[in-house]
């Protein structure tokens, strides 16, 4: 018999107070806005806020990389080093998804949150400041370096950011919670392009005088994405334990009492008598004792019922992101064949990819997310990647077919493009990292998640790396020629996610013990 069923035994016996139902009754039953939930909210979306600018800000700045290090082919990055320079944070990030899920579930959210952020701060300003020696290893080989280390922290926020917002929220706003969590991830992306925007024009003079002052505006760029992760670090820090992981892993009736309490604004009493304290010190110990989490983790998904579900998450998620990031992480190609780059100066360049990006970001990223936000608890999680896969698989057929055409209108094309855009984020992208977050018991919460995650980033990876070699076919080196055809591509791929997701089930209004009981 496992210690959960044990306490649960003496629970029924009198040995200690129902309060703890009670408690988690409270926190689904809690709909207002206390501070509480801002902090969570701040805490939780700072971090999202800074993975995103961290992520994107590649994008922008390895053209910048290209005309000071790569004079000597007229500032193209040679395929291979441009796509291990922008992989390498997606190998970081599946190492930290899969290496932090696991220790979120077998040690606590509480003793790990705060370890991620920690890492992107120090990846961030060790990217910011890396040089080169005089023979061997240059800029580029030392940044490839630390954007793995960058990774590995960014990896380890999905997971925990995910089951610690799951697990502080009602069944009535979790959805909504957790949206607005990834929503930062378009703030994050919007904000990469306006702080470019603005180094590159207190930078103007000298980077028309001397293209190598470009080596300030990329490190600066780079090293703002410090500043949200430490004003939040604290508190990631000081964040108690969750309830569900005190009651459902821990057992630990006291401290689940005081966080609900704490979330609630509500004055659930303790058990204070001298046998409730001892019984429930026992029950912590003797769950203590017995807790397995490899073992809990093969249990519960050796049934086919749930391992359909982690099945379903994961392939959706792999899906999802071989489009996403292969169009995201490269999309100053797509935006060159929208017009937004020209042929003039260096300067003006750079000044136009990025605000294409930002374009893009402000018509169809930033707005597709709060689309989401708003509807979810409305439309439910799987209606909404439904309509997201299937308008996705439309869409980029569509720029597929009538690329050439498309050119010769580029309002039309960029009207196209950031439709597609807006469905991403209205749709699976948001949707692929809710669900994970909910549809898993406590004690393997996050590590389901990290999988599912790490499958994602295996499909963005493979997009990276893919993308820089067909894009090439059938052209001279830095045409995409092969890009018409590549997007067709992204088109069949977001079909397969649209049927993969019958796998997942629907959670809209459901408390997470409900889910569980389900499961």
């Amino acid at each position: 018999m496992s210690a959960g069923t044990d306490f649960n035994k003496a629970t029924d016996e009198g040995s200690i107070d129902q309060t703890p139902k009670v408690a988690l009754a409270a926190l689904e039953e809690e709909q207002s806005w206390n501070w509480f939930t801002i902090r969570t909210l701040i805490t939780s979306g700072t971090g999202f806020f800074t993975d995103a600018y961290d992520v994107f800000i590649i994008n922008l700045i390895v053209p910048m990389l290209g005309y000071i290090y790569y004079k000597d082919t007229q500032g193209h990055i040679p395929p291979g080093t441009e796509g291990i320079l922008k992989g390498m944070a997606s190998f970081g990030t599946l190492v930290g998804q899969l290496v932090f899920g696991y220790l979120g579930d077998a040690h606590g959210r509480q003793k790990i949150y705060g370890m991620e952020l920690m890492i992107i701060i120090l990846g961030t300003l060790c990217c910011a400041m890396v040089g080169s020696n005089a023979k061997g290893a240059t800029v580029i080989s030392y940044l490839t370096f630390w954007r793995f280390v960058l990774g590995i922290g960014i990896g380890g926020d999905y997971p925990m950011s995910a089951t610690v917002t799951s697990e502080w929220a009602s069944a009535g706003r979790r959805g909504q919670l957790m949206s607005i969590i990834f929503s930062m991830q378009g703030i994050g992306n919007m904000m990469a392009s306006v702080v470019t925007l603005i180094v590159l024009a207190c930078f103007k003079s000298a980077i028309i005088a001397d293209v190598d002052n470009l080596d300030y505006v990329w490190r600066i760029c780079v090293g703002v994405g410090c500043i949200p992760a430490v004003s939040t670090i604290y508190l990631r820090l000081t964040m108690p334990e969750s309830p569900r992981y005190a009651m459902d892993v821990e057992n630990d009736v006291e401290k689940a009492n005081l966080a609900v309490a704490r979330a609630t604004a509500g004055t659930i009493e303790e058990s204070t008598t001298t046998e409730n304290r001892l019984a429930n010190q026992t029950a912590v110990a003797d769950a203590k004792a017995s807790r397995n989490h490899n073992r809990a983790f093969i249990e519960y998904f050796s049934r086919w019922e749930n391992l359909k579900v982690l099945i379903g998450t994961s392939s959706t998620w792999f899906l999802l992101d071989i489009a996403f990031y292969g169009v995201s992480l490269n999309q100053s190609y797509v935006l060159n064949a929208m017009g937004f780059v020209g042929n003039g100066t260096v300067y003006d360049n750079l000044w136009r990819t990025t605000l294409g990006n930002l374009t893009v970001s402000l018509l169809g990223f930033v707005p597709g997310y709060w689309f989401t936000v708003f509807l979810i608890e409305k439309m439910g999680r799987k209606r909404i990647q439904f309509m997201g896969f299937g308008m996705l698989t439309i869409l980029f057929i569509i720029l597929s077919a009538a690329f050439h055409q498309l050119q010769k209108t580029v309002p039309l094309f960029v009207a196209v493009f950031t439709l597609a855009q807006f469905f991403f984020n209205f749709g699976p992208n948001t949707t692929t990292f809710v669900v994970p977050g909910e549809v898993f018991p406590t004690r393997v919460r996050a590590t389901a998640h990290g999988i599912s995650a790490a499958s994602g980033k295996l499909g963005a990876i493979l997009a990276t790396f893919a993308f820089n070699k067909l894009a090439e076919i059938g052209g001279a080196p830095g045409e995409h020629a092969f890009l018409p055809q590549l997007l067709g591509i992204f088109g069949g791929i977001m079909g397969l996610g649209f049927l993969c997701t019958f796998l997942i089930p629907e959670t809209k209004g459901m408390s997470l013990e409900e889910i569980e009981q389900r499961g």
